[in-house]
């Protein structure tokens, strides 16, 4: 990974995102782009309408976002300073999602990766409504990292499909570096009904032969309204570290979600998620 893209609400649980990141990635030459976005619309409030202007306005947000910055980048440069990292600052004042896929346009991004729970998410939430946003509409792979994760080797990596699509290499790219990069152990789950129509539309085991010889294989059956718990209970008695799955509407991603409240997952999965883009 090259260019690696951070943001942060200044929360607890985005600057353990961000020390993951840079723990993940070490022995990597890396550049880091640490971005925070701020609405207007949060900042318009009884006390802030004495500001002469909303110019004044967002002078006063920005700068205060710069200077916060500033001060994560001084930290991190000190504590990594052996590491070949490169760490650049990027205040927005825009839509989240907008700003985000401007960034990864304009800066290749190969990667984000970003805690799962804000400053203002409820604490039993497994996933703040940024991340799960920036998941669904995003266009580059995302890492998601707990609340609370701290980095340790990932010895056992799983890759969850119903195949309901076929792969390219380049739809599964962070994936291979991933796994060459952490020299981990690899589980593809094969997801289906009880009927196994999904393992009947695209199998993509020549795929898998070609980029993931060594990978294991396992066949699972996945009704829609439990996947969660099977993908779960699995992650579980596997000792797996890190969880890899594919988006692309209307499929795994949506199909994992949909049927449950964000609130039936909390403290459920506590390994960060790997989720990946498919292209139409």
């Amino acid at each position: 990974m090259k260019n690696v893209l951070l943001p942060t609400d200044f929360s607890k649980n985005s600057i353990n995102a961000i020390y993951y990141a840079l723990e993940f990635l070490k022995g990597q030459k890396c550049k880091f782009y640490i971005v925070n976005v701020q609405k207007a619309s949060s900042f318009i409030t009884d006390d802030m309408m004495v500001v002469n202007s909303s110019t004044s306005i967002y002078k006063t947000v920005i700068d205060a976002a710069k200077k916060s910055i500033s001060n994560i980048i001084t930290t991190v440069s000190e504590e990594f300073g052996n590491e070949n990292y490169q760490f650049h600052s990027i205040v927005d004042y825009d839509n989240f999602i907008d700003s985000i896929n401007q960034v990864v346009e304009k800066r290749n991004i190969d990667l984000i990766i970003m805690g799962t729970k804000g400053a203002s998410g409820i604490s039993k939430m497994l996933f703040g409504s940024n991340t799960v946003r920036v998941m669904q509409r995003c266009n580059a792979s995302v890492l998601a990292i707990p609340e609370g994760c701290k980095f340790k080797k990932i010895n056992h990596l799983a890759f969850a499909t119903t195949n309901s699509k076929s792969f390219k290499k380049e739809h599964l790219q962070v994936l291979i570096k991933i796994k060459e990069l952490k020299s981990t152990s690899m589980q593809i789950l094969h997801l289906a009904d009880q009927n196994h129509l999904v393992y009947d539309a695209y199998d993509n085991m020549d795929f898998f032969d070609k980029n993931f010889n060594d990978a294991s294989h396992e066949f699972i059956d996945a009704p829609s309204d439990d996947m969660f718990n099977v993908v779960h209970n699995y992650i579980r008695k596997n000792n797996i570290n890190m969880l890899a799955i594919m988006n692309k509407k209307h499929s795994f991603l949506e199909r994992l979600f949909k049927t449950h409240t964000v609130e039936r997952f909390a403290f459920k999965i506590d390994i960060p998620l790997l989720v990946m883009q498919m292209s139409e």
